[in-house]
């Protein structure tokens, strides 16, 4: 009985980070895609970031296991490769993470920094669909509205901003070191990175709950498998600029913090989705828009407008339209028939949340 405030307690600090991680991320990673200087290549980003990621779930379950190097070696042939298939089944969370990964760098170098943040909410909406069909989680007709709200807000964002694309892309193109911005490239690397956020999310959120395997054992499969696919990336998309210029070309004390925050956010994502679930996960990182939209401001000379100020508020209206429970909020209870016992049926009154 005495884990359990403790686990609520890792639940709210993990989202509150979780929230704090994800406009600062959001912040950076437009500042390192937009600043003048030599551009670091994101796919070896992505790749670094794994590696911290492995170095640091090590450390933990090092210490997990009493600091004993042979109990460590031990746990890690025991659930790695003594079950490879469920190793194998982490292969497909690996590959997706990686590409998304991928996938924000490019939305993040096209949109600023507050449309950016917006339109990656609708991973909510995608996580919502995901869950529904994997996780057979059934949701509210008021949640299912506060899913439409979103999906209406990050469009009314993207349409103030596609407004005034004429003068701010002018500006934005005429500025030394910035590199030519493309909003419909942006924005459609930004939709893929939801749909792939989505449904890794509910499949790894599934691996997570229906296995007796730590958080951090997890995190040390994941970025296994993610390293192969991160460098065949990197190979891919940039093998010539590799040759030439080398893999940490660009790179700087800023990115090596880019780095850091990015690998803090995969391992805070893991703790929120083992204590709460991914769809609350995404509206809490939904409150970064807030954070984002005043940085914003001063950080990248962005224009406030009524439209996006409309569309935002949408946004995070829905966050609290989603954990809005009419029949908590009514007093009304459910009542559920349990078994016969000695021949007389007993009735108890539960309020229960769908």
């Amino acid at each position: 009985m005495a884990p359990k405030p403790n686990n609520s307690n890792l639940k709210y600090l993990s989202l509150v980070t979780l929230t704090l991680q994800n406009a600062i991320l959001g912040l950076s990673m437009r500042y390192a895609r937009t600043r003048p200087g030599d551009m670091f290549l994101s796919s070896t980003a992505v790749v670094m970031a794994e590696v911290v990621k492995l170095a640091t779930s090590l450390v933990l379950v090092f210490l997990e296991e009493g600091k004993s190097m042979l109990r460590l070696k031990a746990t890690l042939h025991n659930t790695i490769v003594k079950q490879p298939m469920d190793t194998l089944k982490i292969c497909v969370p690996s590959f997706l993470y990686i590409l998304q990964n991928n996938l924000l760098y490019v939305s993040a170098s096209h949109l600023d920094a507050a449309t950016y943040q917006v339109t990656y909410q609708l991973k909510i909406l995608t996580t919502a669909v995901f869950a529904v069909i994997i996780l057979r989680k059934r949701l509210l007709p008021t949640q299912w509205a506060a899913l439409v709200a979103l999906v209406i807000g990050v469009a009314s964002v993207q349409l103030a901003q596609t407004d005034s694309s004429g003068t701010a892309a002018s500006r934005q193109q005429q500025m030394p070191g910035e590199p030519e911005q493309n909003r419909l490239l942006g924005f459609s690397a930004a939709l893929g990175a939801c749909f792939l956020s989505g449904f890794a999310g509910i499949y790894f959120e599934k691996m997570l709950k229906g296995a007796d395997i730590s958080i951090w054992m997890r995190n040390i499969q994941l970025s296994l498998l993610s390293l192969p696919f991160g460098l065949l990336t990197c190979i891919v998309n940039d093998g010539s600029k590799l040759s030439a210029n080398g893999f940490f070309f660009g790179y700087d004390g800023f990115i090596t913090y880019l780095i850091i925050l990015q690998a803090g956010g995969g391992l805070i994502v893991a703790v929120v989705v083992k204590y709460a679930d991914n769809i609350l996960k995404g509206f809490a990182t939904s409150l970064a828009i807030i954070i984002s939209c005043v940085a914003s401001m001063y950080l990248f000379d962005f224009t406030l407008t009524m439209q996006f100020t409309v569309g935002a508020a949408l946004v995070i209206g829905s966050i609290f339209l989603y954990g809005y429970d009419p029949s908590a909020a009514t007093g009304k209870h459910k009542v559920i028939k349990l078994s016969p016992d000695g021949g007389q049926d007993q009735v108890r009154l539960l309020a229960e949340k769908v």
